[in-house]
């Protein structure tokens, strides 16, 4: 499931990106999507590939790992966020929400670390 309103268009930073045509509410499901869930030797050779720049670490203990279908891979990364995602392991799942009201024309973000508001450094600013 993927709110209608929602599209790829390109951004000044980050290539694309997730937008939305309306305004959202807070607390809104933006988008339902299933995984394709891989193993650690999978994750391996993926890690090779411009795909480790899309894939989730999946599970408990996070050492599969996914491919999320839909728009998710194409959401970008801030540490202030204004959706957050949520993982359902028994459903092979990711779903987004808006963590307040979203303005119409306005770019989705969903914080890579997990949490919306988490600040910790994400690989790719730690290099």
């Amino acid at each position: 499931m993927i709110l209608p309103g929602l599209f790829i268009g390109p951004t000044s930073a980050m290539g694309r990106g997730v937008f939305t045509r309306k305004a959202i509410p807070a607390n809104t499901v933006i988008e339902v999507s299933p995984v394709v869930v891989m193993s650690a030797e999978e994750r391996l050779l993926l890690d090779q590939t411009l795909l480790h720049d899309y894939i989730f670490e999946w599970g408990a203990r996070g050492k599969h790992c996914c491919m999320a279908l839909g728009y998710i891979p194409l959401y970008n990364h801030s540490y202030e966020s204004n959706c957050e995602y949520e993982m359902d392991f028994d459903k092979d799942e990711i779903s987004v929400r808006a963590v307040r009201p979203l303005r119409a024309g306005e770019e989705l973000f969903i914080n890579y670390n997990g949490n919306w508001n988490d600040k910790r450094a994400v690989w790719f600013h730690k290099k």
